[in-house]
């Protein structure tokens, strides 16, 4: 008996950690412009495109602005709390993120070693919509407060 109990606690336990083993954002996702609230001017588009690589999730996003400008960003990034480059990014040069729960990441971004602002990122259960809540200050010091929400492809 002890030894069905072992194997079904150990079981669990790898059967769990493959379960979150694959990151819940990966794949490409639309930004919803209309279901998004912005304290700016709203983006005509984005795209954000995840994906796992050897070295941790990579992010690409291409943004067109409300004047038609386009902005592209990338980050690679593990989910240990430790600081990785982000480019294209005017108002952050690292960002560091940790894991909740399989759906809801935290990051911190900074520029120049200051923190300059914050996301709470969740995938919903349905694996349908990403929600992404962005706080912090711009490089030209003005503050945001903006909720992104982003419908995967």
């Amino acid at each position: 008996m002890r030894r069905i109990v072992a194997i079904a606690l150990l079981s669990s336990l790898f059967l769990g950690a493959s379960a979150f083993a694959a990151d819940a954002v990966v794949g490409t996702w639309k930004l919803n412009v209309a279901m998004s609230k912005f304290s700016g001017t709203a983006p005509k588009s984005a795209t954000r495109m995840y994906r796992e690589t050897a070295d941790g999730t990579a992010l690409d996003q291409k943004m067109v602005s409300a004047d038609g400008k386009e902005m592209s960003m990338h980050t690679t990034i593990k989910y240990d709390g430790k600081d990785y480059p982000i480019t294209g990014n005017p108002d952050a040069d690292t960002v560091a993120g940790k894991v909740l729960d399989a759906h809801t990441t935290n990051f911190t971004f900074k520029k120049g070693g200051k923190v300059t602002g914050s996301v709470h990122r969740v995938v919903s259960a349905d694996g349908k919509t990403l929600t992404a809540n962005n706080k912090g200050t711009h490089a030209d010091g003005k503050a945001y407060d903006d909720t992104l929400v982003f419908d995967k492809q």
